[in-house]
């Protein structure tokens, strides 16, 4: 079954069900007037997120729609045969049960997705199996014992799973937002459509029962057309198929053999296309950066598979979506011009002392007297943006010796860095300011507000570990263990916006290391502070020794916007964010 029917069955079996059809918003979603909180549209709900709480507002009880999405939060995953940034979602919703005319809620939800399934896709029973929400005591919600007496009567499976918190039960977990358990299906254990029961609102630290129930139901259709193509992976289903072929056919290489880099390159090129195709532009701030990024990991990538020119213009084109070439062949051409400017820096800075080989040619390099350290890495990525695995491929392509312990050394000199952004470098003021302008000096008031949300969501062994404030952005490294969920990153937003929206004052007093102490105010190395210190209050929520500048209150930030979350070295993560 080709990707084409299967949006059309699933369309037409929930128009018939009086659901009505809505287009899909943009993958952009600060195009959209319903939802501009976050860079992109990531779920098929978001253009439908405020007739869960205001469902009068909705013109019809029940919608179907074929969503157009883009997430970034595991855009370091994709390579494997599943991880994708850009995807379709199949969704069907309701919203204001049980006072909205025509809502339903789970014995209906449930009985439509299981005839969609075994009617419409015509899938083995015997291949199918469910999980449902066990309840979580911490939490004070309870077992979804409701979905598991309608899976029962309706489906007949003999394996329903009961699943935790984290498996099976969605939430934004910011104030005001629905949230609820779920029914999941999967076929041959891989999940394919997700069913969600928002009963809940969270309200003051807890989940509580919601006047307003409804259904938010979910099925990306690059996992479903694997499944009803009976292919491994979706790079292999039609959605990918003509993008695998030319990649092949401009590499002179095959899928099977390279199959992470083909992955990356496919998914992030078909993620360019349609941000394009939506007028986005490759920029360093937003989600344009977010496309550059896209777009230069798949030029990276391709120099693995020998591709050193052309590939926007060769792969582009045969997507089904409607870019700005001429843009992203420029963005290609000015990231290749950097590459090489890098490439010409490797050679004269490390291989200059033991080689003469040009990167252009062929020969390997075999008369080395030196070998690369990871300080020499290090340098490549900070000055030209090299990434660690490019330099190691081409470390490899010219059999240039490297020391044992160099990727360790690089780590290390990156976690090194990271301590030195704390402080002034050269041309730079106190606190990590590149300068003393009116944004930067906002940008770098609210990473104080920033620091305080982060303990108070995650816990408090965050701790600062570097900071650079320019006037496009603020960049925030701090203790942490692992990857940001997309709720985490949203719950992080909404709260530093909510302190801001506070129009608490900023107050700078000089004071002795004791009283700060006693006022709870923090920083590094405290203890080692003597005599008089500066400390800046924002209200009663952060307290916090700092130099300056800051703003005078927080009505003059803006709304606080989180571009990014990354790694910046083991254990410690980064935000880059602005504000609009």
């Amino acid at each position: 079954m080709k990707s084409i029917e299967i949006r059309k069955k699933f369309i037409e079996f929930f128009k018939q069900r009086g659901h009505k059809v809505a287009a899909s918003s943009a993958p952009i979603a600060l195009k959209s007037e319903i939802d501009q909180s976050t860079l992109f549209t990531s779920a098929g709900m978001q253009q439908f997120k405020e007739f869960y709480s205001h469902p009068e507002k909705a013109t019809s009880a029940r919608v179907v729609s074929v969503q157009k999405c883009l997430r970034t939060s595991d855009i370091e995953e994709v390579g494997d045969e599943s991880h994708l940034t850009y995807f379709e979602m199949l969704g069907n919703f309701s919203f204001g049960y049980p006072e909205k005319k025509g809502s339903y809620f789970k014995t209906e939800a449930i009985e439509m997705a299981w005839e969609f399934l075994i009617s419409d896709l015509g899938i083995d029973k015997s291949r199918i199996h469910a999980t449902y929400f066990k309840g979580n005591k911490k939490r004070e919600v309870l077992e979804d014992k409701e979905s598991l007496r309608i899976l029962e009567n309706i489906t007949g499976l003999k394996e329903i799973k009961p699943q935790g918190f984290d498996d099976n039960f969605w939430t934004l977990g910011t104030p005001g937002s629905p949230g609820g358990p779920t029914v999941e299906f999967y076929v041959d254990g891989i999940e394919v459509w997700n069913l969600v029961f928002n009963e809940y609102v969270f309200e003051e630290g807890k989940f509580q029962e919601s006047r307003f129930k409804g259904v938010d139901a979910g099925m990306g259709i690059e996992r479903l057309a694997a499944m009803m193509q009976e292919k491994e992976d979706v790079f292999k289903t039609d959605l990918f198929e003509s993008i695998i072929f030319e990649i092949e056919k401009v590499s002179g290489k095959k899928y099977s053999e390279n199959k992470r880099a083909f992955r990356i390159i496919a998914d992030h090129l078909r993620a360019a296309a349609f941000l394009s195709a939506e007028g986005l532009e490759p920029s360093n701030i937003g989600a344009g950066y977010i496309l550059r990024r896209l777009i230069r990991r798949a030029i990276v990538t391709a120099r693995e598979l020998g591709i050193k020119n052309d590939l926007i213009k060769n792969i582009i084109p045969i997507i089904e979506a409607k870019p700005n070439l001429q843009s992203l062949e420029n963005e290609e051409k000015k990231f290749r011009e950097t590459l090489e400017t890098g490439l010409k820096k490797f050679e004269k800075r490390i291989l200059g002392g033991f080689g003469s080989v040009p990167f252009g040619g062929s020969q390997k390099i075999l008369d080395a007297k030196t070998k690369i350290s990871g300080k020499d890495l290090f340098d490549l990525h900070q000055t030209y943006g090299f990434p660690l695995e490019l330099s190691l491929e081409i470390i490899k392509e010219k059999v240039v010796p490297i020391e044992k312990n160099a990727v360790d050394d690089y780590q290390k000199e990156m976690r090194k860095h990271q301590e030195k952004s704390r402080t002034a470098s050269k041309g730079m003021f106190k606190s990590g300011l590149a300068d003393s302008s009116e944004k930067t000096t906002k940008l770098h008031t609210v990473t104080h507000i920033l620091h305080q949300v982060l303990r108070e969501i995650l816990g408090d062994h965050v701790e600062q570990k570097g900071q650079h404030t320019t006037e496009e952005r603020l960049r925030f490294d701090f203790l942490h263990p692992e990857k940001l969920s997309d709720e985490q990153i949203q719950k992080i937003e909404n709260r530093v916006n909510e302190i801001i929206f506070q129009k608490l004052p900023v107050k700078c007093e000089e004071m002795s290391v004791e009283k700060a102490k006693a006022q709870g105010a923090r920083a590094q190395f405290l203890d080692k502070y003597t005599g008089k210190i500066t400390m800046y209050s924002i209200g009663d929520y952060s307290k916090e020794l700092c130099k300056g500048p800051h703003a005078k209150n927080t009505s003059e930030l803006g709304k606080f916007k989180i571009l990014k979350e990354e790694s910046s070295s083991a254990g410690v993560r980064r935000i880059k964010a602005v504000l609009e």
